[in-house]
């Protein structure tokens, strides 16, 4: 006997329009698969909001619950390595792509997708992070990696006012580097300060395609926009410096050229976090819940119902969200 529970539902009509309701499911309609969790927390990614509007670049068949981020506790376990009882993170990989996902209260998934909760985060705070969060670690990680230090100067982050934009800021300033923020949104300068930018500086003067190398400033850059703006930011970027890029609502055209690779050896790094490994995963995920967690992420955030979430997907739309929402399924 399956268990009743609520999720959102995109629906196609016959004149191909996408309705979004919230129904009653069971647990008799999710896929086959190891582990069955109680959803307690999700968040809006832009992904989601993808998803939701029929977008067949992320979603192909429909009635579908999107929803790529979940935290919750197991309810059932068919693995010897997850239990019954255990707190845990799912996303990513094909959740709420085309598995039913996170605006569900419950999720149905592979044992390999499924991340015990680390020591120092809680279900919520995991959320506030979320599959944003985890990126923005990822791209942080990458400049490390590459040799990206606070002492090498200004770090440049587009889209600042986003998911992974904001985290990154906020991330980056936590661990000691100089924070440049890129946005669109004028109104929100006092935001990006306050989670940690030292500087905000408008989309207009994030873009110059005026010549094919300009004057070096950035150690490193996490763009999470991509077109002109990534262009420009590796155009800028000083020698050997770092890009890190994971996003592409700016754009998916790259106007670039060899200089800055051939004259100044800059790097550029994709980050792609659906697919990413899972060792490599859950050290992201241990680095977020220790050294490299916020202290102020509540400023990140704002929190809604599974019932508010319809609106809220049309605002990340519009370009009008800010930071992370935070979906609480029993809210």
């Amino acid at each position: 006997m399956g268990i009743n529970f609520k999720a959102l539902v995109v629906s196609k009509t016959e004149d191909v329009k996408y309705v979004r309701e919230i129904k009653e499911r069971s647990t008799d309609d999710l896929p086959e698969g190891d582990v069955l969790v109680k959803v307690n927390y999700s968040s809006l990614n832009y992904k989601d909001a993808l998803s939701a509007i029929g977008s067949k670049g992320v979603t192909r068949n429909y009635p579908h619950t999107p929803g790529v981020d979940s935290s919750g506790i197991v309810e059932q376990s068919s693995s010897d390595n997850i239990k019954k009882g255990a707190e845990v993170i799912v996303h990513a990989y094909d959740l709420g792509v085309n598995t039913l996902g996170g605006f569900g209260q419950y999720i149905r998934v592979p044992a390999e997708w499924v991340i015990k909760l680390p020591q120092g985060l809680s279900q919520r705070e995991s959320m506030i992070y979320g599959t944003a969060g985890f990126t923005a670690a990822l791209c942080i990680y990458k400049l490390q990696q590459n040799g990206v230090t606070p002492n090498d100067g200004e770090i440049l982050v587009t889209g600042a006012t986003g998911g992974v934009g904001s985290t990154a800021v906020a991330m980056l300033a936590k661990i000691g580097y100089e924070v440049v923020a890129s946005t669109g949104k004028k109104d929100q300068e006092q935001f990006l300060k306050d989670i940690g930018a030292k500087e905000v500086i408008s989309r207009e003067d994030s873009v110059d395609l005026s010549r094919p190398l300009l004057k070096g400033r950035w150690a490193g850059v996490v763009d999470a926009v991509g077109g002109d703006i990534l262009t420009t930011a590796i155009h800028s970027t000083k020698q050997h410096g770092t890009v890190t890029c994971c996003g592409n609502v700016g754009g998916v055209e790259l106007k670039t050229n060899v200089y800055p690779f051939i004259l100044r050896g800059v790097n550029l790094l994709g980050v792609d976090s659906q697919n990413y490994p899972m060792d490599k995963r859950v050290a992201i995920w241990n680095k977020i819940a220790d050294e490299w967690k916020l202290d102020n992420f509540e400023l990140l955030c704002s929190e809604i119902s599974l019932e508010q979430l319809s609106e809220n997907i049309d605002l990340i739309l519009e370009g009008k969200q800010k930071g992370r929402v935070l979906v609480n399924l029993w809210k």
